[in-house]
């Protein structure tokens, strides 16, 4: 039997208004997210094999973190459409002007990232790549 490699999260949406510098806006968090289909948003996350170096990394860090793309960075309001456990996903997504949230990623669903990775291993280490000697040099004439 294979193992999942998708589950539903299901959470919920809040602001807060903060002002800087004599401007107030509001900053948008994730609550209330648990695994399964039950709350007011509900995405699917999908763990991909090409990103398991990112799943490891994250889960590395002091405090492992989901990422939720939330449409455009300049809309009045968030509009979740995907979710990631990879930084490097997250990152690209803020490169194209979405908004992107993040929260701690529950015990449960490190668990289950953790299990992928035994199951499918770990990434291939990206090893440094060398040059051949006198690569990328104009060669100098001999007359």
């Amino acid at each position: 039997m294979p193992a999942t490699t998708s589950c539903s999260l299901s959470f919920d949406l809040s602001s807060v208004p903060v002002t800087i510098k004599g401007f107030t806006q509001r900053r948008w968090r994730v609550t209330d997210l648990t695994p399964g289909d039950a709350g007011p948003w509900c995405l699917g996350l999908q763990l991909l094999m090409t990103e398991r170096a990112a799943y490891r990394f994250n889960l590395d860090s002091s405090t492992p973190r989901l990422f939720l793309r939330a449409g455009d960075s300049d809309a009045p309001e968030p509009r979740p459409s995907a979710i990631t456990a990879s930084q490097e996903v997250a990152a690209a997504w803020m490169d194209g002007e979405q908004r992107v949230l993040e929260v701690a990623m529950p015990l449960a669903i490190q668990a289950w990232i953790e299990a992928y990775l035994a199951r499918y291993g770990e990434a291939p280490p990206e090893g440094r790549k060398k040059k051949r000697q006198g690569a990328g040099r104009a060669r100098e004439l001999q007359p």
